[in-house]
């Protein structure tokens, strides 16, 4: 299984962002997904979550209300769509699939490359 995250890129605080992660090499479609971050520094954090479905929805705190996680079954792709942006959200982005119709979990079983996001103040 492959996991290609792209997207990222260089953003003014207060602009927007849409990150995908298309996969291959198996389908997805009952697998929960989702996308983490990390910052210069610091550990992995979990960002997003969507079940197999696109029915249930979870995100960390400090998201909440920014970000919003869907998915693509019949393109076995994921996005993020991250609007006003702070500088603080500055990270690598990990796309991620846990083999459960929907994980609460942080140990997924497949991990993408990462892209990268920076939001300038």
């Amino acid at each position: 299984v492959q996991l290609q995250a792209s997207g990222g890129g260089l953003v003014q605080a207060g602009g927007s962002l849409r990150l995908s992660c298309a996969a291959s090499g198996r389908d997805l479609s009952s697998y929960t997904m989702g996308w983490f971050r990390q910052a210069p520094g610091k550990e992995r954090e979990f960002v997003a979550a969507v079940s197999w479905s696109g029915g249930t929805t979870n995100y960390v705190d400090s998201v909440k209300g920014r970000f919003t996680i869907s998915r693509d079954n019949a393109k076995n792709t994921v996005y993020l769509q991250m609007n006003s942006l702070k500088p603080e959200d500055t990270a690598v982005y990990y796309c991620a699939a846990a083999g459960s119709s929907w994980y609460l979990g942080r140990d997924y079983d497949y991990w993408g490359q990462g892209t990268q996001v920076t939001v300038s103040s």
